[in-house]
């Protein structure tokens, strides 16, 4: 089999980055005689992304995309996408190409072409979207919608968000894809060095979110002062790209949160850090909390599960979905529910199994990640 990929985001939503890295990655796991070759057409600031990807059947090509708004009007004029049209007309060999997101126009080539959208946050949660953005991600996922015969979600949660939002055509295949994390080699690093390098007490919680309004970080903050109030010591590290406070009204906020409560020795904000280095103080953390108002399918709860950590959760449907009995869940704004299990919180056995074996999980979304092309 032979499957195209387009790698065309934007270089700072690190979410559609690593959903790429980790779909080809996880196709090591298949046997040989299963690998697909798989040509990546990639825009040439995301380059050092794609070098860090190890897979034997990798074919990276530069390839120079459209911006979205002359795309999109000049596909109408002309009547074909200029996105994605060159490409199947020039790799005629390809079996299928994921993800299109940009289909002004229907596709020319017989190729199959398979849509992917990440979730629906901004009807869930339109305030923290311009009318703008709201519009321009309307009017991509009604495109989407109209023009595609394949659409990938990542969720039975973001399936169902399609078709409440949307109207959802009986012909168009609908497949839900629960992608996995790869998790990279750490074994070289020592944890109490890099432990002592960031400063962090031998027993912690860890958040590894962005820091985005709906991530819900004041929460935590919020529950991290009940437990102060009570005399439990609790220590939390965050991980995440963050703007500086001074530019940010969300960072401001959750940084009065934790001046007026004085949490400075109760939170560690450590930015963004080598993923090396993140997964390992995933991996010896008491828990990871993944605090989040809305999630299309997490990423961060992934890792926690490849790396057989327990996860507390905000009770999110598609969070319910991806752990199952597996989760420890809270409401996501009730700050006394969380207090409570953090502070209850059992200790953990390293040896401790709590899900699917990793090389059993990753093999089998491989597996299923190439029958969707199958079943196209």
């Amino acid at each position: 089999m032979k499957i195209g990929i387009i790698f065309n985001f934007n270089p700072v939503w690190m979410g559609g980055i690593i959903y790429i890295q980790n779909l080809i990655r996880i196709l090591n796991w298949l046997d040989d005689d299963e690998m697909p070759e798989v040509t990546v057409f990639y825009r040439p600031d995301l380059k050092k992304y794609l070098d860090s990807i190890e897979y034997p059947y990798l074919i990276p090509v530069e390839w120079t995309f459209p911006s979205v708004i002359k795309g999109t009007f000049y596909s109408w004029l002309r009547g074909k996408n200029l996105f994605i049209d060159k490409i199947l007309m020039e790799y005629k060999d390809l079996n299928g190409v994921f993800p299109v997101m940009d289909v002004p126009v229907r596709c020319q080539q017989p190729i199959k072409v398979l849509s992917w959208y990440a979730d629906l946050q901004h009807k869930h949660y339109p305030d923290f979207f311009s009318l703008r953005k709201r519009f321009e991600r309307d009017l991509r996922i009604r495109l989407m919608l109209r023009n595609m015969d394949d659409l990938v979600v990542s969720s039975e949660a973001v399936a169902n968000d399609f078709r409440k939002f949307f109207k959802v055509r009986k012909s168009l295949n609908l497949h839900v894809f629960h992608f996995s994390s790869v998790v990279d080699d750490f074994s070289r690093l020592d944890f109490d060095e890099v432990r002592s390098n960031y400063n962090l007490p031998e027993e912690y919680f860890m958040v590894s979110n962005q820091f985005h309004p709906h991530k819900n970080h004041e929460v935590i903050l919020n529950a991290l002062t009940q437990l102060k109030k009570s005399g439990e010591i609790v220590h939390i590290a965050m991980t995440g790209r963050f703007r500086e406070a001074s530019f940010s009204s969300y960072m401001q906020k959750l940084h009065k949160i934790i001046d007026e409560n004085n949490l400075s020795g109760n939170i560690s904000l450590l930015g963004l850090i080598p993923r090396d280095e993140q997964l390992l103080l995933m991996k010896h953390a008491r828990a990871i909390i993944q605090p989040s108002l809305f999630e299309g399918w997490s990423t961060v709860i992934e890792d926690a599960i490849s790396l057989q950590i327990p996860v507390i959760a905000s009770s999110l449907p598609v969070n319910i979905e991806q752990l199952g009995e597996t989760g420890t869940f809270f409401e996501p704004h009730d700050d006394k529910e969380l207090a409570k299990i953090l502070a209850s919180f059992p200790e953990r056995n390293m040896d401790d199994g709590f899900y699917e074996p990793y090389h059993e999980r990753v093999r089998n979304a491989a597996k299923t990640f190439i029958n969707v092309f199958k079943a196209c």
